[in-house]
């Protein structure tokens, strides 16, 4: 992968610096004390200024952080953390100025640190801030401009800090307008992490300590691999969508009535997973005629990210639309800022309670200027087309990999939302979850963040900025290919061609030592499985790194 920069077109040129082997910073001026500093002629192995500011050594951050920091507030790779001082782009970078290329991160959405959203709230920012009760244009024309790419019913937005907090309200609004408390959701569902959405969240409540509540069910998660029903179902959407349907009315016989149902329309956490074509236009029917809404947690996937559509929900087609939609993390490129956006009807009758909805901060015109940039970057910069183009192009190379690595059971996704499940049998699909935790390590050895989630931790996400480009994805194929090909050797697992998705793939018994060392560390009864997540996952890789040299 040769050194590059970004333009503002996000158009990658050379750059003239290699560290490592790795591409250099991109060189870019950098404002600080005494002046600006361009870096062209910063001797090759020097420190980039943004690197100088920082207040301690790693040493030093990690032992304050330790003393300071809530022990449950985990990092990434636990074992071995990255000290990250900058970001551009698709590239984030150590203290030690060395690049890492990004694929985990939807949150900087249009790319780390965007020029055009960076002086979109610096320009406000200098302006004016204040809360929404001050009469203000930002705030009307977000909300004229996000109701625009949503189906006509939608038309209402309450702006929120937080996908939690989006949710929390979009929980409100359904129980108001119902006048019922019951909410379905998917099995291994995640969110938020306000006390509301735990209860709704079996990713969480299931690996803790609390119990479901009465008025939570939890629906199978419309999982075609590895899920109740499969790809070899001849309806797997209906046969998913019934379940849903004999919860409502298993809850009804009891004299309990549904507010909502509320998923993903992909689930993330879950594991990377697309729902079946007409499963949602089947549950929303069952739901509307139970009294419920259907709720659209688009924190994670929406604003492009699939590429074709600009929400997720759209995949299913003109003739569903939900009635919640909620949004967050990407909106704000970085900055704090989300959104329910619902009915008039729905919020006519959140307004009937007689109790005002104020957000201190939610909806301010900073973030309200900050959420513009963002959109108008998506549209002059193209990146549903990119996401569609880089997304295929990366799929395409995956599906390659997985004739050729037993290690990979499954490729799933759309855009730039993938997954790849990882096994240890095609058959029984076991769940590849130590070899997972191992390969997210060494990949971060080769400068690729990539993190591993679903309910086992087996699942490589892949959702990387929207500027995210085809060399990017070939060098992390690359990548990974070098480091799935040293695993399964040296696990004794066979590399071999596969001539067909149905052909069954021979594999050698993996060696005794290796087995014994698999069980031993993915079974630590001291660690609560819920924290065993995007590469904190520490004890498995120590293990593991003491036999793979890889």
């Amino acid at each position: 992968m040769p050194p590059v920069t970004s333009d503002a077109q996000g158009k990658r040129t050379p750059s003239r610096e290699r560290t490592g082997g790795r591409p250099g910073p991109p060189r870019q001026s950098q404002a600080r004390e005494g002046g600006a500093q361009t870096g062209q002629g910063r001797p090759r192995g020097a420190r980039h200024p943004a690197t100088m500011c920082e207040l301690y050594s790693k040493r030093d951050t990690l032992a304050l952080r330790g003393k300071h920091i809530g022990p449950s507030c985990k990092v990434f790779f636990a074992s071995d953390p990255i000290k990250i001082v900058r970001a551009q782009r698709q590239y984030m970078f150590d203290e030690n100025g060395e690049q890492y290329l990004d694929c985990i991160n939807n949150v900087a959405h249009v790319g780390h640190c965007h020029p055009e959203v960076v002086k979109a709230a610096l320009k406000q920012m200098e302006l004016l801030n204040t809360n929404s009760r001050f009469l203000h244009d930002n705030i009307v024309e977000y909300a004229k401009r996000l109701s625009a790419t949503l189906p006509e019913k939608l038309s209402v937005c309450y702006f929120t800090n937080s996908g939690s907090e989006a949710n929390d309200l979009a929980l409100r609004l359904a129980q108001q307008f119902t006048g019922h408390q019951d909410v379905i959701t998917l099995d291994h569902a995640y969110h938020g992490h306000l006390s509301s959405l735990i209860e709704i969240s079996p990713y969480k409540f299931l690996k803790g300590k609390d119990a479901k509540k009465e008025f939570v069910h939890v629906a199978p998660t419309p999982d075609t691999y590895r899920g109740k029903y499969r790809e070899d179902h001849e309806d797997p959407a209906s046969a998913y969508a019934d379940e849903v349907k004999k919860i409502i009315e298993d809850a009804q016989s009891s004299g309990r009535t549904i507010a909502a149902f509320i998923a993903e329309s992909m689930q993330s956490c879950g594991g990377q997973i697309i729902p079946p074509a007409g499963y949602f236009q089947k549950v929303a029917e069952y739901v509307h005629s139970a009294g419920g809404v259907f709720i659209a947690d688009e924190v994670q996937v929406g604003f492009g990210r699939v590429g074709k559509h600009f929400w997720s929900f759209q995949m299913h087609g003109e003739d569903f639309a939900p009635d919640i939609v909620t949004m967050g993390k990407s909106m704000g490129n970085g900055h704090p800022v989300a959104c329910v956006v619902t009915t008039k009807e729905i919020a006519e009758a959140f307004g009937s309670s007689g109790m005002e909805y104020f957000n201190t901060y939610a909806g301010n015109p900073v973030s309200c200027a900050v959420g513009l940039a963002v959109l108008d970057v998506i549209e002059n910069e193209d990146l549903q087309e990119n996401a569609t183009r880089v997304g295929n192009f990366l799929t395409e190379l995956l599906k390659k990999q997985k004739t050729k690595h037993t290690l990979i059971g499954d490729i799933r996704g759309i855009g730039l939302f993938i997954g790849i499940d990882l096994v240890k049998d095609h058959q029984k699909r076991t769940p590849a979850t130590a070899e997972a935790q191992h390969i997210i390590y060494k990949m971060k050895e080769k400068r690729v963040l990539l993190s591993a989630d679903g309910p086992h931790r087996n699942v490589l996400k892949i959702k990387p900025p929207m500027c995210f480009t085809e060399e990017d994805a070939k060098f992390m194929v690359d990548q990974l290919d070098g480091i799935l090909t040293v695993l399964e050797e040296a696990t004794g697992t066979k590399t071999e061609s596969v001539t067909s998705e149905n052909t069954p793939r021979k594999t050698k018994t993996l060696k005794a030592a290796h087995v014994e060392l698999l069980r031993d560390s993915t079974t630590d009864s001291r660690e609560n499985p819920s924290r065993k997540r995007n590469g904190m996952y520490t004890d498995t890789h120590s293990l593991l790194s003491k036999t793979l040299k890889t």
